[in-house]
């Protein structure tokens, strides 16, 4: 049994990026931005509304405050700001879900955040207790081995492991940074392999031709890969042929 998540709700105004109606037919949890990378009131609330309908679980993606940069740049947040800014994060995005009839049942970090907290103790603490201080023991996506998860256990948080399927990995099983060439797999065929690989084997190939060990409870398709909507639909299929269960987590 595997859960699929994908960022949704990665539009601002007038601007969109993520095929959020798509996704939501296929992906079993919905990591929503908040507002601080992407995201604003009325898309939060269509994100939540369409989630709730689908019986597609609602997850708050918390971020660096980086609109500019899409979350995905290196910031230095003081550990009591960053604490305030998590919980304030998923107090919005509780709002919109329980008026849709749901509620938020895990965080995710973005980008920078999310990166930062594989290796830094105070960022991983500092994002632990703003989910403990909005209320709750939410469950924490993370990558496998980080000090987010570790924080997590340690505040008596569920720390969820997940694996990318459209992510390169380095011999130490961490992402592969986005500036560097090959970090993100655009290829559907590729997409679709290391996912079954994650699901049924619990490794990956890194970029050295290392087999990683990747055990994963939550698989992640990036909405703002190319095709998107597409690629999870065909990683869907691939895993259910392979006989792999696929169901929240949360």
């Amino acid at each position: 049994m595997i859960d699929l998540n994908a960022d949704l709700g990665e539009g601002f105004g007038r601007w969109t990026l993520t095929d959020d109606d798509a996704l939501l037919s296929v992906v079993t949890s919905a990591n929503v931005a908040c507002g601080f990378h992407a995201g604003d009131p009325s898309v939060m609330r269509r994100v939540c509304d369409l989630a709730a309908e689908r019986g597609v679980r609602i997850g708050a993606q918390v971020s660096y405050r980086d609109l500019a940069g899409f979350g995905r740049r290196a910031m230095d947040v003081p550990a009591d700001e960053l604490t305030a800014e998590v919980a304030y994060q998923i107090g919005a995005l509780r709002v919109f879900a329980e008026a849709a009839g749901a509620t938020v049942a895990y965080v995710k970090p973005h980008g920078a955040l999310y990166n930062r907290t594989v290796h830094d103790d105070g960022q991983a603490r500092a994002v632990v207790a703003g989910v403990r201080l909005a209320g709750g023991a939410l469950p924490v996506l993370g990558l496998p081995g980080s000090r987010l998860l570790t924080a997590a256990a340690d505040a008596g948080l569920t720390g969820v492991p997940e694996a990318f399927a459209d992510r390169a990995y380095t011999a130490r099983g961490t992402l592969v940074p986005r500036g560097e060439p090959g970090a993100v797999v655009t290829d559907g065929d590729a997409v679709v392999r290391r996912a079954v690989a994650f699901a049924m084997e619990g490794s990956v190939e890194s970029v050295d031709g290392t087999t990683v060990a990747v055990a994963a409870r939550s698989l992640c398709v990036h909405g703002d890969t190319p095709n998107a909507a597409r690629i999870a639909a065909l990683v869907r299929a691939a895993l259910e042929t392979a006989g792999v269960g696929i169901g929240a987590f949360a």
